[in-house]
């Protein structure tokens, strides 16, 4: 059997395409109402209980407060580290597009919880294939992740913590954060549900399995070859 065709696509595009695709999973499991996943959840709730804050812009506070303590912990701060941030900020852009334009992802439009079960079931389904279809883009380029991904490997590797395990326990402080900050703020739990156990159990192996497909039919090159160096 001859070789598989690869297709050819820039780290640049890639990137582009796992802020696209991440910020608007994000958008609709935030409309499906099902139980976001762990680590934005945080984010989520606060937005929800002050009003003056988009989703996006809590993302920008909870990524740079978990920012702040990555510095911290690595003892250093390099020039290039903000670049994570800047992924963060990014992402909350465009996140909140999506539930500007989207009528449906518009909480003003349809508070969450208000449309029909079949149709928020649906948003979740398509929402968690393309949260871990976003993760995966998002790790086969050169450019830092957001926050949240960056420390969960620059302090995994700082502090020689297998990346696993880490991941484990930092989903497990984030789920204690939101559950916290819900209770404290709404006086009951809101954000975390069926979907969010549904996102813990499944999302990492999904990744997993679009890390490998992309593995075998991307082939994939620097379009800033100068720059990507800097990320070494």
């Amino acid at each position: 059997m001859g070789s598989v065709k690869k297709i050819r696509m820039s780290n640049e595009l890639i990137y582009g395409l796992a802020v696209v695709v991440l910020s608007f999973a994000t958008a609709m499991l935030a409309a499906a109402d099902l139980g976001m996943s762990m680590v934005v959840a945080p984010a989520y709730i606060v937005s929800l209980k002050m009003e003056l804050l988009t989703f996006g812009q809590a993302e920008y506070i909870v990524q740079g407060m978990l920012f702040v303590v990555f510095c911290i912990l690595m003892k250093r701060v390099r020039v290039l580290y903000f670049f994570a941030f800047v992924s963060g900020l990014v992402y909350g852009a465009v996140l909140d597009f999506w539930r500007m334009a989207v009528p449906h992802f518009n909480p003003e439009l349809y508070p969450p919880g208000t449309l029909p079960l079949g149709v928020r079931i649906c948003y979740f389904a398509v929402g968690f294939l393309l949260n871990s279809l976003g993760v995966a883009l998002y790790f086969k380029t050169y450019f830092y992740p957001q926050v949240y991904e960056f420390f969960v490997k620059g302090v995994s590797g700082r502090f020689g913590v297998a990346l696993p395990k880490f991941k484990i326990g930092f989903d497990l402080a984030c789920l204690v954060t939101a559950a916290v900050c819900s209770l404290v703020f709404s006086r009951g739990i809101v954000g975390i549900g069926v979907g969010t156990v549904v996102l813990a159990f499944l999302n990492g192996p999904l990744i997993g399995f679009y890390g490998k497909w992309m593995d075998r039919h991307l082939d994939t090159w620097n379009r800033w070859a100068d720059f990507a160096k800097k990320f070494d």
